[in-house]
């Protein structure tokens, strides 16, 4: 893999101390974290998906919400763990972009909005199949799906939906950033096991859950990471691992 970072149209990249930095960057669409889905977009759909047989046409218009969905999903399955750090608005498309990271964090000036409602659709990306495992109430999904309302940073934190909430977008860099670089500085074997181990068993049961992490551990248990963690411990040293 090449060490050059990419320059993309919509989104910024840094790299530095093993922590990947990507922002959204489309200052013309909005000075929030993000604006939810680009309207103008969803007006040419009909121009992509046109074909003269109806079955055809809905085959096409599924296929185009399914890329977008694993587009989404991408982060869930990236074997690095996601930390969002959202300031201002967290609009529609955003909430199922956020939903899909490991953890989330907000500045004080934040809120959430499941917005589709409002554009007369049904958020159709991951927003109402992740959030209830989120935040653990069906109703309270409910609650902001139907009706499209606000989630302030002081509720979003009450309920679950974030971590931690900074006191300003600033802070909230800064502070996201330092936990990246705690985790960064982990086993990434373990680590990337981790990530593997807990997304498996939200979606499983307790005993499944356990038969996947036996055979998981009996593959990856006896590794460099392992017997230099353990190494620096008894040396009361600072471990170095392995990329």
């Amino acid at each position: 893999m090449s060490d050059a970072i990419p320059t993309l149209e919509t989104i910024r990249l840094s790299l530095a101390d093993k922590v990947a930095t990507v922002t959204l960057n489309r200052p013309e669409k909005g000075k929030h974290f993000t604006s939810g889905i680009d309207l103008t977009m969803m007006m040419g759909l009909q121009a992509q998906i046109k074909d003269d047989c109806d079955g055809r046409m809905r085959e096409k218009l599924r296929e185009l919400i399914l890329e977008m969905q694993d587009t989404l999903t991408s982060l869930e399955r990236c074997r690095k763990p996601v930390l969002a750090a959202i300031h201002s608005g967290c609009v529609g498309g955003g909430v199922d972009l956020v939903s899909c990271a490991d953890m989330r964090y907000c500045s004080a000036d934040a809120y959430f909005t499941i917005k589709e409602i409002d554009i007369g659709m049904v958020a159709d990306v991951g927003t109402l199949q992740r959030l209830p495992k989120i935040i653990g109430s069906q109703g309270l999904v409910r609650e902001l799906a139907y009706t499209g309302r606000k989630v302030d940073a002081e509720e979003a934190l009450r309920i679950g939906l974030v971590n931690r909430v900074f006191e300003s977008r600033e802070a909230l860099q800064a502070g996201v950033h330092e936990l990246a670089l705690q985790i960064a500085a982990k086993s990434p074997l373990s680590i990337r096991g981790t990530k593997e181990i807990l997304n498996h068993t939200r979606d499983h049961s307790v005993a499944d859950g356990l038969q996947y992490m036996a055979s998981w551990n009996a593959a990856m248990l006896m590794s460099q990471d392992l017997m230099t963690a353990m190494m620096a411990s008894m040396a009361k040293q600072t471990p170095t691992f392995k990329d």
